[in-house]
């Protein structure tokens, strides 16, 4: 039975994919089954993966296409297809190293019994350049949340189990908005599983300029209900007060431009969010001010 799904959101990224799948098709083991989930493209990704369906690559391509509704939305249909019993998201732009299938494979079957989420692994650039922070070398077990509570930085590759993933909520959607961080499930995993640390790169990214890590100030204005929810998770689960601190404020720059009148009485922190007030309107207006900056 194939042991992994490698699922790919995708939106419009016809001039990318291509990497994508050569880097699955360079992978010395094909255990594995690639799923694109289109999130609504209009460029020519559906006859480009139609293509490669139609060649013996050693693994299987599926295909979902659904109408556009953020990244979040693309994983929430991914897990309600994925039928092996680990996964894990390759984006659109990025590519598998070299030989990861296999290490996935065999580090994963010495360690299946004994109660781990899943795998995390590093990412680095296309030279190899660790992205943030590798693992202290002595480090062979972690949540993702207190790998970065300690010092981490940079995003890391999570690989899951299905079953284990699909315990908890989906992304919720709301309307009119695109974005809820991938973090959401991890920080609810966090709170009953640890990850077996793999301190390996398994995947190769390259940040496009209009990719979400650089369109963040844009996000903010325009998914305010999403992120304020986000950071009223982050608030239940924080064990930093610091943390908490900064979490609020922007919780509370999130209300402001949602226009939320109730975002105390919602709040996981009340009193915290009373005495945040203010910093988080300073955080509203710059946010406000970057947006009209670049769209000017």
């Amino acid at each position: 039975m194939t042991l992994i799904t490698v699922f790919t959101p995708a939106y419009n990224r016809a001039h990318t994919l291509p990497r994508t799948y050569e880097s699955l098709c360079n992978q010395d083991c094909k255990d594995f089954i690639w799923l694109i989930v289109d999130d609504g493209s209009t460029d020519n990704t559906c006859d480009l993966v139609k293509q490669w369906q139609q060649i013996d690559n050693g693994f299987e391509i599926q295909y979902i296409y659904k109408e556009n509704g953020g990244m979040h939305t693309a994983h929430n249909v991914a897990y309600e297809n994925i039928h092996t019993e680990l996964n894990v998201c390759i984006d659109s732009d990025d590519k598998l190293a070299i030989g990861a299938i296999t290490r996935i494979k065999d580090i994963w079957n010495s360690v299946r019994d004994k109660g781990y989420a899943g795998l995390v692994g590093l990412d680095a650039d296309f030279d190899g350049n660790i992205i943030g922070k590798g693992f202290p070398k002595d480090l062979k077990e972690s949540t993702l949340t207190g790998y970065y509570a300690n010092g981490g930085s940079g995003d890391k590759k999570l690989v899951y189990r299905t079953d284990v993933i699909n315990k908890y909520p989906k992304y919720p959607v709301f309307e009119g908005e695109k974005y809820v961080g991938g973090i959401y499930k991890y920080i609810l995993i966090d709170q009953d599983y640890k990850l077996f640390v793999v301190n390996e790169v398994l995947c190769n990214v390259e940040y496009q300029a209009d990719g979400s890590s650089n369109t963040m100030w844009k996000q903010y204005y325009n998914n305010p209900k999403e992120f304020a929810f986000l950071r009223k998770v982050y608030m239940q689960y924080n064990k930093s007060f610091t943390r908490n601190i900064i979490d609020c404020i922007h919780y509370v720059s999130s209300s402001f431009i949602s226009k939320n009148k109730h975002f105390i009485s919602e709040s996981p922190k009340k009193v915290m969010t009373v005495f945040c007030i203010p910093f988080g309107w300073l955080l509203y207006k710059i946010v406000v001010y970057k947006n009209q900056k670049d769209n000017l």
